[in-house]
Order: structure tokens, then C-alpha cells, then sequence
């Protein structure tokens, strides 16, 4: 049975309120087609469950598939029971800008619903701008309290609250009493709108420059909802051979750059995205020779609790305390005052703002999909068409972070060749960081440094460093034959051939391998 954390009329301190208290399905009845809403929440953290849920319930009871839907505003992907179940039953329109769930996705891929991809710090103050939508029509927000003032003090994420608050004409307040309050965790701070933006002055991860709560006006809220759902949070990723292998020489890197003066003894503050890779270079970290690390990030992961433990991180800031169901949240909650007050959440315009992060000098470490031998890299779209999750948060520091960084497997697996889909190509199909941004590529087989390089130069290490030895040749063939051809014309700057660029791809399409025999333009794709 799960614990109490004291009672709703606990958790209501402006009582006024208290007479707005309605079930979940009593909500119902505030819901019309084509609505705009917004919700908080951001990875399947702080998101609202019981209302949505008893959407999801109402329209699978009456058979109302494709007759409720909405356009949904949200900070990132949330729990796959709201989300993902709302793209079963067809109750999504329009979702911006980001969403994890295989449900969703087919839903963005067969064209029944209309996906936006933008940068998440962008996505945030834009909504707030209004270019999104001028009104979300209901706002359903989980707190932990509602203050005296009626402000909204959140729960387990930040996402875009104030900025929903800012344009929401009715709000859905769910407090969520299954779990401890999470007062004076949060950093609550709504920018203004040009020209009256303030800077973010923040120097360092611990550093707050906003309130515990996010004001709301106490008339806009129409209801308040007691929510017993915890969060359900996806399950931790082990790290493989590969990723540790990524991990041990990402350290090695560190351990130079410290060497050469480029870094100091306890690096700069860290971003990791999520994942296998992820989780092993927080694993190396908290293995590894530095101390008094911190963090600014806009995910934490439960390897971040190892990294705690380990006594070598000392602060950690982010949008989302993204922890597994089990065993990620109750390892949290029941180690409350060890790790509480070394965790700052804030909202998403602030953590992944291009400010603080380009302030503090963060290094930012995420995984694409693929990239390719110039360093562009896709994080999104499979074969350039097929949208996975989104964009996310990535670019956000991966264009204004210290030290750039992408790191990926070599190969991925495929069930018709051995040695799988290699992620290192001579041209990606589509390009979410372009080779200005990017510092350092890394996989299993090693390291490419591209700092200063030209674009021939970073070529050739990308292909000496991180291809896998399958795809080494058939790389090394295609570059030599584009340097070949298009020095020859004078257009060598960044050498490609457009008519068999993408020959690869085309194999893998249709034979089910991207080895190639030939990258003759009068043979065609290469047969099994």
C-alpha cells in the first residue's frame, strides 16, 4: 500500500479553495473538441495523471475515439499512460515539442497527428510569447501545495508552468498527495517578454534567482484534484560493453584537457541526456579521479543519485528529476534529506536558456541517431523521415556549452547484417547540430577531437576514430573519391557526391545492409 504524505486540506493553504475540490471524472464536463492545453510536467516527471487518465477513460467508455481531441502543449514527454494512451484513442491533434511513446509517435508518422520540433528553451518562451497559440483554453498543473497567495509550488519538474500560466484562461490545479512536497527544491522564476527581458544571473549550479512557487491567479482555477499517481518513470538503462567502452574515453579526454590547463580539477558543470551512454559516463564520473563535481542539466537520471553517493558531486540543477519508477523514486524519497537540498529544479526557459549555459561553461554530452563524417548530426528523424522523439533539449547546449559533445555506438543492431547499421555516415539525411556546433564525436572505437580542424581534416579523423572497422573502407573509399572529383572542379571546401551520397542508406533500404560493394554511380543498389 502506498504511504500517505499528508492530506489534500494539508497541502491547500489559501482555503478558499478547498471549495473548488472535485473528483478527477467530475472534470470532465469543463473538455470540448479542439481545445489547446497545457499541461505541467516534463519527462515523465510533475505531469498531471488524474485528470487525463479520466479523459482517456471517458472517451474509451463512449466511444469517442477521434471525436475529443486536443492540441497539446507540454514542456516535454510525460508518462506514456497519459500521452501515449491519449494517441490510442486518438485525442491528440497537435502536440509541440517533444513526446516519447510508440503509440504517439505512429500516430506523428502515419500523419494523424501534427508534431512540432523546436529547441526546448525556445519552445518555452515562445509558448509564453503567444506564437504557439494566443490562449490555452485549460491548464492541468501538478503541485505539491497551493500557498496562502495561491501560488503553485510544483512537484517533481518545473517544464513550462509560468509560461502556461501566463496565457491559460482556466487551470486544473492536481495536488499530488502520494509523494512529500517538494517546497523550496524549486527555483520559480517567469521571464518578461521583450524588451523587458531581465539577464539570468546565474554563476553557478546552486545558484537561485527566482521564488519557491509560480504565482497564479486564484480565479482562473477551476478546480482542484487530489492525485494519489506517482510518477511513472521509464526504467533505467544498463550500460552495455559499448557504452562503457564511450565512457572510458570520454574520461580520458577529461583527464587531458584537465592536464592541459583546459579544464579545471573539477571540470565545468555537466549535461548528460538520457540513456545507456549517459548512465555509464555518470558512472564513470563517480568511478573516476574528479571531485567536487556539479551539475546543470535539464534531466536527472537515478545514476545521478550514484554520483551523489559517490561523494563527488556536490550540486545538481536541472528542469526534471526524471527517476525510474522503481528503483529511482523511492531510492529518492527515502533518502529525502540526503540529496534534497543539493537539487535545484527550474523551469525550462531557464535551465536550457543559452545564458547560463554558455556562463557556466557546460559540457554538454548527448546521443543522435547518426552522423556523419563532416560532423552534422541527426538526433531525430530515421532515414530522415521517420520522427523518433523529438529534438529535445540538445541543441540548447550543444550550440552554447564549453565543450560539445556527441557520443554514439558505432553501429547499431539490425536483423539483416551482423554487424548492424553503421551510425557514421558520408552524409546525414537530416541535421539537428550542424558541424559548427560539435567539438568532439565519440563511439566505441574511439575519440575525434575537431576543434580547429577544417573540414577535410575532421573527415578523415572521424573516419581514423569513430567508424567501425566493417565501415572504415567503404567510408574511406567514398571520401577519397569525393575529395578526388570535387578538388578537381575547385568546389573541395567540404567534398560530397550528391548522386551517391546516400547509397547506403538506399542499400540498407532495400537489401538490408549499408555495405555497399561499389560506389560506381553506374552500378545500382548492391544486391544480397
Amino acid at each position: 500500500m502506498m504511504s500517505e504524505f499528508g492530506t489534500l486540506e494539508e497541502r491547500v493553504h489559501r482555503k478558499s479553495l478547498l471549495k473548488k475540490k472535485m473528483a478527477a471524472q467530475d472534470c470532465i464536463k469543463f473538455f470540448k473538441d479542439g481545445m489547446d492545453l497545457g499541461w505541467s510536467g516534463f519527462t515523465p516527471a510533475g505531469y498531471p495523471k488524474a485528470v487525463p487518465i479520466a479523459l482517456a477513460d471517458h472517451v474509451e467508455k463512449n466511444n469517442l475515439q477521434g471525436k475529443l481531441r486536443f492540441n497539446l502543449f507540454i514542456g516535454a514527454s510525460v508518462g506514456a499512460e497519459t500521452e501515449d494512451r491519449w494517441a490510442t484513442l486518438d485525442m491528440i491533434d497537435r502536440r509541440w515539442p517533444y513526446q516519447t511513446g510508440k503509440n504517439i509517435a505512429k500516430g506523428i508518422n502515419s500523419g494523424r497527428i501534427r508534431m512540432g520540433d523546436k529547441h526546448l528553451s525556445l519552445f518555452a518562451q515562445d509558448l509564453g510569447y503567444g506564437f504557439y497559440t494566443s490562449k490555452i483554453d485549460i491548464a492541468i498543473i501538478e503541485v505539491s501545495e497551493i500557498l496562502e497567495d495561491g501560488s503553485l509550488v510544483p512537484s517533481s519538474s518545473c517544464g513550462v508552468i509560468g509560461e502556461i500560466l501566463m496565457i491559460a484562461d482556466k487551470v486544473i490545479v492536481e495536488v499530488n498527495t502520494s509523494q512529500p512536497s517538494f517546497r523550496g527544491m524549486h527555483d520559480c522564476v517567469v521571464p518578461l517578454t521583450p524588451p523587458n527581458r531581465q539577464p539570468f544571473l546565474i554563476c553557478k549550479a546552486a545558484d537561485r534567482i527566482g521564488t519557491e512557487s509560480f504565482a497564479c491567479d486564484p480565479e482562473k482555477i477551476i478546480a482542484v484534484v487530489e492525485s494519489k499517481h506517482r510518477d511513472k518513470g521509464r526504467a533505467f538503462t544498463d550500460a552495455d560493453a559499448n557504452s562503457e567502452a564511450i565512457a572510458s574515453h570520454i574520461m580520458e579526454f577529461f583527464g587531458r584537457e584537465v592536464k592541459a590547463g583546459r579544464l579545471p580539477a573539477n571540470l565545468l558543470p555537466l549535461q548528460s541526456g538520457v540513456g545507456s551512454i549517459a548512465n555509464a559516463v555518470v558512472g564513470g564520473l563517480a568511478k573516476g579521479p574528479f571531485n567536487n563535481l556539479t551539475v546543470y542539466t535539464e534531466v536527472l537520471q537515478d545514476t545521478m543519485l550514484d554520483l551523489f553517493d559517490s561523494g563527488k558531486l556536490d550540486h545538481a540543477s536541472s528542469c526534471s528529476l526524471s527517476l525510474s519508477e522503481t528503483p529511482g523514486f523511492p531510492r529518492f524519497l527515502d533518502n529525502w534529506e540526503k540529496y534534497a537540498d543539493k537539487i535545484t529544479l527550474r523551469p525550462l526557459s531557464i535551465a536550457n536558456a543559452p545564458e547560463p549555459i554558455r556562463r557556466l561553461g557546460c559540457i554538454a554530452m548527448n546521443t543522435p541517431v547518426e552522423f556523419d563524417m563532416y560532423a552534422h548530426a541527426n538526433s531525430t528523424l530515421v532515414g530522415g523521415t521517420r520522427m523518433i522523439n523529438g529534438l529535445g533539449g540538445s541543441g540548447d547546449f550543444l550550440r552554447n556549452g564549453y565543450l560539445k559533445i556527441m557520443h554514439s555506438p558505432s553501429v547499431r543492431p539490425s536483423k539483416t547484417d551482423p554487424t548492424g547499421i553503421t551510425c557514421v555516415v558520408p552524409k546525414a539525411p537530416h541535421v539537428d547540430h550542424t558541424e559548427h556546433d560539435l567539438d568532439v564525436l565519440v563511439t566505441e572505437q574511439g575519440l575525434a577531437d575537431l576543434r580547429g580542424l577544417a573540414p577535410k581534416e575532421r573527415a578523415q579523423k572521424v573516419i581514423d576514430k569513430c567508424a567501425h572497422p566493417d565501415y572504415k573502407p567503404i567510408l574511406q573509399e567514398y571520401f577519397d573519391m569525393a575529395k578526388k572529383e570535387c578538388l578537381a572542379k575547385n568546389i573541395g571546401h567540404e567534398p560530397q557526391l550528391f548522386d551517391r551520397c546516400f547509397k547506403m542508406q538506399l542499400n540498407l533500404a532495400q537489401n538490408g545492409t549499408m555495405k555497399i560493394k561499389n560506389w560506381d554511380i553506374k552500378v545500382d543498389l548492391c544486391e544480397d
